[in-house]
């Protein structure tokens, strides 16, 4: 009997195993056209990824400032406004005389010509190009895509954008990247238009925090990822009050039905006819 339980558990075991190992090889099977999905990036510390966790203000704040100085060369952020950037990262003050830098187009004025003037906290963040035939012609046909839903617009989130900004390489041995692409194993195909611009000290921060290239990445990518979800924190914020003002509610529904249903629900109800009750006759017609 020893020996057929033991026989038993290692067959369970054995059983076990092998369906875990079959369910991972199709999850992450390996294939010949592995390279044309792009290297799975691997999991970040971000701290807003957490549960409970929230952005870092000060590391948007110093995304910003990569973004503006690096990123807002080629790319657009055309859902964001200066405005957004108030409470958020900066004070009122330091987003107007930040849109005040640009010139925008508006009017008609009272004579019906278009005119510029400087910015305002209602205007959007300028778009380095007028148009998308703009952004090709200067890109050699490349379209830079618009950063504002960018974490949210490709698998893997953060820490695919982390891997592509930090990943970049010499190809590999046998492997051939046109003239003109950069060769990034993160990137689907692995040739990628955008050169790397993140390296040490392209950024010079102005709180004092070392500039090197995985601190810019990791800024711009927290930058990034509250622009495509800038309600984040308050929906977290609010998902907490309702788990407690739920649990709560459960506590007291399930104090009421303990404390005041249980003589309803366990009460016997019998009858007890009398022992002298006879059947009435039916009336005689």
């Amino acid at each position: 009997a020893t020996g057929y339980n033991a026989l038993l558990r290692l067959s369970v075991a054995t059983a076990i195993g092998s369906g875990a190992g079959l369910y991972y090889l199709d999850k992450n099977a390996a294939h010949a056209n592995m390279e044309a999905d792009g290297l799975h990036p691997a999991d970040h510390p971000f701290p807003q990824k957490n549960f409970l966790g929230t952005f870092d203000h000060a590391s948007i704040r110093r995304g910003f400032q990569v973004f503006k100085e690096v990123c807002s060369a080629c790319h657009s952020l055309d859902l964001i406004y200066w405005r957004n950037l108030v409470g958020v990262a900066y004070t009122e003050e330091e987003a107007r005389d930040m849109a005040a830098e640009f010139e925008y187009k508006d009017g008609p004025n009272d004579t019906g010509d278009m005119f510029m003037r400087p910015g305002k906290l209602t205007d959007p963040i300028p778009a380095p190009y007028a148009n998308e035939e703009a952004a090709r012609a200067a890109n050699a046909g490349a379209l830079p895509p618009d950063l504002s839903l960018i974490t949210k617009a490709r698998h893997g989130g953060v820490d695919y954008i982390y891997s592509l900004l930090t990943g970049y390489c010499d190809p590999p041995a046998g492997v051939e990247v046109r003239e003109g692409l950069n060769y990034n194993p993160y990137f689907p195909g692995g040739a990628i238009a955008m050169a790397q611009n993140i390296f040490d000290g392209v950024v010079e921060f102005e709180d004092g925090t070392p500039n090197t290239a995985s601190q810019i990445a990791k800024d711009v990518v927290t930058f990034l990822n509250w622009a495509a979800e800038p309600e984040l924190d308050d929906r977290k914020k609010i998902g907490v009050k309702a788990l407690l003002i739920f649990s709560t509610l459960t506590a007291i529904a399930l104090w009421a039905k303990r404390n005041r249903w249980q003589t309803l629900k366990t009460r016997k109800i019998v009858f007890n006819p009398p022992k002298n009750w006879n059947k009435p006759t039916p009336p005689k017609n």
